[in-house]
């Protein structure tokens, strides 16, 4: 089972975090929502305090599905995001909303809204050589704001993610295509993204909303929620 937590009372909100980080990086976006939500937060696999799981997004989207309330709205950050594309591709949700995320974030063929592989790949590889270089490399993509960027070092510090869950956690982020399942999920879809995101293009904004989905757009980076201005829908 995976590490996870129970906040305040009202609707069922589900909150998963992103690559290398754990729940606790949305700390602040629960206590300012718990007031009206039963919220849970999940550490995903190998992150925080949360175990291993082999394999990939089906594997560990099907274990964050275990701790998902019925009719629960699942947001998702980042890596959250695309694991959440997943899960309400399996499940019924009452909402999805994506933060800083994409169904692609890699550019290929079929989609121009991304980045290009070659910044992912050499992620992969310094990883296999250096971890603690990749990690900062990917904190310092999310903000331009130097206090910031030591305080998110610091937070992926605290609970190391192993070896093993940033190497799937980054062939989840490389190889996932889920425009196709993006398109056949039915309940409200929300997309909150920052203007000054380096890692999910501001573009994405136009395809989100020919494809059935609420966006707001925050001048913010990779961390939306991080803003004085973010709010949930």
């Amino acid at each position: 089972m995976l590490w996870h937590k129970i906040t305040g009372n009202g609707p069922n909100l589900v909150i998963l975090h992103g690559w290398g980080y754990s729940s606790d990086i949305l700390q602040g976006l629960v206590e300012k929502n718990k007031a009206n939500y039963r919220i849970t937060v999940i550490d995903l696999p190998g992150h925080g305090r949360s175990e291993d799981v082999d394999g990939d997004i089906e594997s560990w989207g099907d274990e964050l599905i275990k701790l998902i309330p019925e009719n629960s709205t699942l947001l998702g950050w980042s890596l959250g995001g695309l694991l959440s594309i997943y899960i309400a591709s399996q499940i019924q949700l009452k909402e999805l909303i994506l933060v800083a995320a994409t169904p692609c974030i890699v550019n290929n063929d079929n989609w121009k809204y991304g980045i290009k592989s070659e910044v992912f790949h050499q992620f992969a590889v310094n990883l296999k050589t250096d971890g603690t270089k990749s990690l900062k490399r990917f904190v310092s993509l999310q903000s331009r704001d130097k206090s910031q960027i030591k305080e998110l070092y610091k937070a992926i510090q605290k609970y190391p993610p192993t070896d093993s869950a940033l190497n799937t956690g980054l062939n989840i982020l490389i190889n996932s295509d889920l425009q196709d399942l993006y398109k056949e999920i039915k309940i409200p879809k929300t997309a909150i993204l920052g203007s000054l995101d380096t890692l999910v293009p501001v573009k994405i904004k136009d395809w989100y909303k020919e494809n059935g989905t609420k966006t707001y757009l925050l001048r913010s980076g990779h961390l939306p929620f991080l803003d004085n201005t973010f709010k949930l829908p």
